[in-house]
């Protein structure tokens, strides 16, 4: 990561028009609302059967579903979620998504996500 890709986006007043939608999949697309080195906040739209496979990675993250239900696995317990509802994923933990009706997480991941970030 630079430190022109901080001063970029280090946003502080962010309006969601003003942000485009990135295609993760057929079913998934996410926007990157804001980030500094330490802290990225996420949106990521599902469609019904939307699959975020399971994955880890060293930051950690906290999902926030402003919408829909989702089966969420993490560490191998699973549990179905809806609006409302959150969760939390420590750094290195085995965790996926299942959309099981249309929905959005809002996802925070502490550092940010570099992977993210097309340079």
């Amino acid at each position: 990561m630079t430190s022109l890709v901080n001063a970029a986006f280090e946003k502080t007043l962010v309006e969601d028009n003003d942000l485009p939608w990135e295609i993760v999949d057929a079913k998934i697309r996410r926007k990157i609302m804001s980030y500094s080195k330490d802290l990225m906040l996420v949106k990521v739209a599902f469609e019904k059967g939307g699959v975020g496979a399971t994955h880890k990675h060293p930051h950690l993250q906290m999902s926030y579903i402003a919408g829909g239900v989702f089966e969420i696995t993490i560490n191998g317990e699973s549990k179905i979620l809806k609006e409302g509802d959150v969760y939390f994923v420590p750094s290195e933990v085995l965790h996926g998504a299942i959309c099981l009706e249309d929905g959005i997480l809002v996802d925070v991941f502490n550092p940010m996500r570099e992977d993210f970030i097309h340079t």
